[in-house]
């Protein structure tokens, strides 16, 4: 248990900034979730992350253990439409990467989870990360919150018990209202940096599409996953001549003011891995999708 006194300097200042600041908590979204779940007190009673401190209150709390992956949870403006205490569904923005690797060691999704008690799986730097999105498809992503939560929504996963569907703006028209491209991925024989159906390593990858609307040049697709590979849906829509609009590496980049690719994952469904109640959560198209939608 740590107890501190307010110093005059900080008298007035709210509860959670207060803690915020300690090194031993660091974060806003700790230092809420402390003061939520009622491990502050101050002068021995329990106070709302909005009260403002006094000079010589005490204010007594039990400091959250370090993670042995050395990960520190940062402050992050998450969008959390649905939790319990075994998992939650995360409205994930683009720009964002999901988790730690080469060149993104701080600001993934992961740092800003940490405060919300994910956990589970192999990989220490993935803490509670069962699926991933690229770093410029935005929507909705379900995350565990102990080992136990984690192998469960895996294998929902793996026997493809998770809907995922995606909202994809395509150039061009397929040739049928709806479709499926059932074609192994893997990485690209003559670029390592893309993946395509041309692989030394092919992977089975299954993806179903469906005209959601059509518009002026361009095609608004609802797109379901039956895998989930290294970027599937735009090399699979590429490959059959309806690239993503905006995408960098697969499609038509640039187009009708896009600065990423038009891909969004707009609704998670699965049957609750304890509960077996069914979660369902839409994700509305964010400002800068909506904006480019042709006429």
């Amino acid at each position: 248990m740590t107890r501190l006194r307010v110093p005059p300097d900080a008298a007035g200042i709210r509860l959670d900034r207060f803690l915020a600041e300690l090194p031993e908590i660091g974060s806003r979204a700790v230092a809420e979730r402390l003061v939520r779940e009622g491990g502050v007190r101050v002068d021995g009673r329990v106070r709302p992350k909005s009260h403002k401190l006094d000079s010589g209150e005490e204010v007594e709390f039990d400091a959250p253990a370090r993670r042995p992956s050395g990960l520190e949870p940062q402050d992050m403006d998450l969008v959390v439409p649905y939790e319990d205490e075994h998992l939650l569904v995360v409205d994930k923005p683009a720009g964002v990467v999901v988790h730690p690797s080469a060149g993104h060691a701080e600001g993934t999704l992961v740092h800003g989870l940490l405060a919300w008690d994910v956990e589970g799986g192999e990989e220490a730097e993935r803490p509670g990360i069962v699926h991933r999105l690229d770093r410029d498809t935005s929507g909705l992503l379900v995350v565990a919150r102990s080992p136990e939560a984690h192998r469960r929504l895996q294998e929902l996963v793996r026997r493809r018990k998770v809907t995922r569907e995606y909202l994809a703006l395509v150039a061009g028209r397929p040739r049928s209202r709806r479709g499926t491209i059932d074609a192994p991925i893997g990485r690209d024989r003559h670029d390592a940096l893309r993946h395509s159906l041309d692989t030394d390593s092919p992977r089975d990858a299954v993806t179903h599409f469906e005209i959601e609307r059509e518009l002026d040049g361009y095609t608004l697709l609802r797109v379901t996953l039956d895998t989930g590979r290294t970027h599937q849906i735009r090399v699979h829509l590429a490959a059959i001549d309806l690239p993503v609009a905006g995408d960098p590496t697969y499609g038509r980049p640039g187009v009708l003011g896009l600065e990423r690719q038009f891909l969004h994952a707009a609704r998670l469904a699965f049957d609750h891995p304890f509960t077996g109640e069914r979660v369902e959560v839409e994700s509305q198209l964010p400002e800068d999708l909506q904006a480019a939608l042709p006429a």
